[in-house]
């Protein structure tokens, strides 16, 4: 019997060890900071020589009080600055937003294409599909967190849903 036991254990342990990986890789799409929930902030890749990307998130508020976005920082970025799109008239415009976005009180924000955004300007590298980087989040009430953005494809318009093998992403964190 004892080794029946050691040769199940000894066959289950790669599944395990994958079903744990595959658990905190899907655990890292999303960080929580207060009442704040940071969900999937993301990324799209980059052509080679290219010097500015932008990075998405969508942050709940579960809090009582409203909360901001004031600032936010990217590794692989000189600078990071929060921008808004919009279209009027069919001419689209690109502008820098001062002073922050607010998460409403039991509510939230996506930034997403089209829409707020984070501007990565400066690159020091090329971002590549299936790869992620380190940033942070910073908020008027709630303080800094730590992210990891997940860059997908260039032309992605959302980010991989569940069914996106994100431990590609994990490499090399």
């Amino acid at each position: 019997m004892l080794n029946f036991t050691r040769f199940s254990l000894a066959l289950a342990a790669p599944f395990l060890a994958s079903a744990m990986l595959f658990f905190d890789a899907h655990a890292a799409l999303a960080f929580k900071l207060g009442a704040l929930e940071i969900i999937h902030p993301w990324s799209r890749a980059t052509p080679s020589g290219a010097k500015i990307a932008a990075g998405y998130v969508v942050v709940k508020n579960d809090g009582a009080e409203p909360d901001r976005l004031v600032s936010a920082t990217a590794e692989v970025a000189g600078s990071v600055a929060i921008h808004e799109m919009t279209t009027t008239n069919g001419v689209m415009t690109m502008r820098p937003v001062t002073g922050g976005v607010v998460i409403p009180a039991h509510g939230e924000i996506a930034l997403k294409p089209g829409s707020y955004h984070l501007m990565l300007e400066d690159l020091k590298q090329p971002l590549k599909e299936g790869g992620n980087f380190k940033g942070t989040l910073t908020f008027e009430k709630a303080g800094t967190s730590d992210v990891i953005f997940f860059v997908e494809s260039m032309g992605a318009k959302a980010p991989a849903d569940g069914g996106h093998d994100h431990m590609d992403h994990m490499k090399g964190m």
